[in-house]
């Protein structure tokens, strides 16, 4: 059975993401962010949401474990961060029903969402310029870089939180990312 591991960010809906891998049959479980790498057996990691970019705890180390990783709102930021983007305020600070226009419909993690999926995101803040690497794979008119992909190196993320109902097609970004780790 495919073990997909959630990276606690210390976000509201962190339980959310754990039980929508359970959902859709992956062993998982949540470890808090201060857990050392070498301490996760998974074939993939989620990294959550969460309050602060600044309490994102071990979060750059977990990108070397050679498994693919999904970041999730604060998650996705911290992967750009990490890797030479950037991070910046968003123009729309709160939690809000989008559309997002998906870029890239061969895209593994959001393609099949395309042309475009409504979700529940938060722009508190935002990935503002990609890491070298990535593509933008969506984007809507509150955000221009809702979702990000480098397939090379198993890396994504998304500003929208794909756990939650308010999230149209939440369960199918689940289902692309444990097929993004079994393949």
């Amino acid at each position: 059975m495919t073990r997909i591991v959630v990276v606690d960010n210390h976000g509201q809906f962190t339980h959310l993401e754990g039980r929508a891998l359970r959902d859709i049959g992956v062993e998982t479980a949540i470890v808090d962010n201060t857990t050392a790498p070498d301490e996760i057996d998974a074939d993939g990691l989620v990294l959550s949401g969460g309050p602060s970019i600044d309490e994102s705890g071990r979060c750059d180390e977990y990108l070397d474990l050679g498994v693919p990783v999904l970041g999730i709102c604060l998650g996705m930021q911290v992967i750009a961060d990490e890797l030479g983007g950037a991070v910046g305020a968003g123009d729309y600070g709160g939690y809000a029903d989008v559309t997002v226009d998906i870029d890239d419909s061969d895209d593994p993690l959001v393609g099949s969402l395309a042309p475009e999926t409504r979700v529940w995101a938060s722009h508190a803040d935002e990935v503002v310029e990609l890491p070298e690497g990535f593509v933008r794979t969506g984007s809507s008119d509150v955000c221009d870089i809702e979702s990000m992909s480098d397939p090379d190196r198993g890396l994504y993320g998304v500003q929208w939180h794909p756990e939650v109902a308010h999230t149209a097609e939440g369960e199918a970004v689940f289902e692309n990312f444990r097929a993004i780790c079994e393949s």
